[in-house]
């Protein structure tokens, strides 16, 4: 099997329409039918609900405390709009941050989820969010480990990346398997 993959020259928010883009003709080809994607205020979310019609969207925020403590940084009216358009949203502890995350704050070592997390930014950020974000959403139930699935990552804000996967849950993180890189930033 010969397939393209589109590398782009540059990281971030430029790349996020051409993503949904490729996300849309590669989930057409293989007849996928779910789509996960990071999103931090929202707009990456409402981008990927409008673009993606007749794919079911899982939209992954970054845990409420994230930024500061107690604080989501999407605004209620967002997510509620979100979820009138058919979207899951999907908020919880981060796969490759939580209590890990706590240690190396606490205490200045690195814990094994963070590890995995640098391990997978050699490919790039926005292949760690991508990988993250589909664990995540398997562990809510939102996806199965029985299906592929497009997850999409970026690198900052907005979507840089796209990978067809299937899925797994955190406590069987080495049967998630990488099946297709769409595209990602040709440096990470």
């Amino acid at each position: 099997m010969e397939k393209t993959i589109t590398y782009f020259e540059h990281r971030g928010r430029a790349n996020s329409e051409r993503v949904l883009e490729l996300v849309n003709r590669r989930a057409a080809e293989l007849g996928i039918t779910e789509v996960v994607v990071p999103s931090t205020g929202g707009s990456t979310g409402l981008t990927a609900v409008e673009t993606l019609v007749g794919l079911q969207v899982v939209v992954v925020t970054h845990s409420t405390g994230f930024s500061e403590p107690g604080r989501q940084e999407i605004p209620p009216d967002v997510i509620d709009d979100l979820h009138s358009r058919g979207a899951k949203v999907l908020t919880t502890t981060h796969a490759f941050g939580g209590v890990g995350r706590s240690v190396r704050k606490k205490f200045g070592t690195w814990g094994i989820e963070e590890l995995m997390a640098q391990t997978l930014k050699r490919f790039g950020e926005g292949v760690k969010v991508a990988v993250e974000v589909s664990i995540m959403a398997a562990d809510a139930g939102l996806v199965s480990p029985h299906r592929e699935i497009i997850a999409c990552g970026g690198t900052g804000h907005g979507l840089d990346t796209a990978l067809v996967l299937r899925p797994t849950h955190a406590q069987d993180f080495f049967d998630l398997e990488v099946l297709e890189i769409i595209c990602k930033p040709r440096t990470p």
